[in-house]
């Protein structure tokens, strides 16, 4: 790497940096939501099937 790379390195930083941060931070907000959203079908698959038996 020479002294004329630095430029462009900052200039490539500069353009995608920040979308690629807000893209990182995205991400983590909806994996916690994917999770939660995973929780709640588990649980409604449980209550689909005890409503399934009890009137089978």
């Amino acid at each position: 790497m020479n002294a004329l790379d630095v430029p462009v390195w900052t200039a490539i930083l500069g353009n995608f940096g920040f979308p690629i941060a807000i893209t990182v931070y995205l991400f983590y907000r909806f994996e916690k939501k994917i999770e939660n959203l995973e929780v709640v079908i588990f649980e409604l698959n449980e209550v689909i099937k005890d409503s399934y038996h009890k009137f089978s």
